[in-house]
């Protein structure tokens, strides 16, 4: 008798296939690309500094909207609620299972380089993407080390909107600014705000909410040597010759 080959799961199409490195398809000219090609995924397991879990989400209050509208919504403009000086250059096949795309992020307080230049280029890869949710997985360099769920549901008969992150801060630098409370002020407010415009996209004055959890109060140092990846070093060392390159091209 032959045996039979099992059938796949029933939301395989909704997971991205793996892969050992990361490939930036078709994106925007006007991207900071660096940091991302070539680059391996890295969970919560692989980070260096304490691992917490995050949630954010808002209620849309007065909306008839439905929880598969605002994920279609909010994968089809993403970038759209990103708060002042950060860009998110997604390809052009958009939100996908398997896409890349491209982040250029402002330093805290929105503050950005010279000419509007980011103080951090990094990326992410969607990892699973469904009718009601998709994930974000980030690369070698990252700020963070970890895993970033966006997500719809209905909770007393009303829609909500939600982000859930765990993370760990990817490398010694980055997690002196999340001990010194920078790196937690800078990611709560990036979400909130994130969360306040989704929230307006569908005429709501949205009030975003938050809890927090320490999940695992240890470093692990074995991945102290994160630090040669880390994206903000990079990113600055490369300015100089991003601005370069745009003065000799005028």
């Amino acid at each position: 008798m032959t045996p039979s080959t099992p059938n796949p799961p029933r939301d395989a199409s909704n997971w991205a296939q793996p892969v050992d490195k990361l490939k930036v398809g078709s994106i925007s000219a006007d991207a900071v690309n660096l940091n991302v090609e070539g680059k391996h995924l890295t969970g919560p397991l692989k980070g260096f500094g304490q691992m917490w879990q995050k949630t954010y989400w808002v209620r849309l209050s007065g909306s008839n909207v439905t929880p598969a509208e605002v994920i279609k919504v909010w994968k089809a403009e993403f970038p759209n609620f990103w708060p002042r000086g950060n860009q998110f250059y997604a390809p052009l096949t958009s939100i996908q299972p398997g896409e890349v795309a491209v982040l250029n992020l402002a330093g805290p307080g929105g503050v950005t380089g010279p000419g509007g230049a980011p103080v951090i280029s990094t990326g992410v890869m969607v990892i699973y993407a469904d009718d009601v949710s998709f994930s974000f997985m980030t690369p070698e360099g990252h700020i963070l080390a970890g895993m970033i769920t966006f997500s719809a549901h209905e909770e007393d008969a009303c829609t909500v909107a939600q982000v859930q992150a765990l993370i760990r801060a990817y490398d010694p630098l980055f997690e002196l600014t999340f001990r010194l409370g920078i790196g937690h002020k800078t990611e709560d407010d990036f979400w909130q705000a994130a969360l306040r415009s989704l929230a307006a996209r569908f005429g709501v004055n949205g009030y975003p909410q938050q809890r927090t959890t320490l999940v695992d109060p240890r470093v692990q140092w074995s991945q102290a040597k994160n630090i040669w990846h880390n994206a903000g070093i990079r990113t600055a060392l490369y300015m100089p010759v991003m601005l370069a390159k745009k003065v000799f091209r005028r």
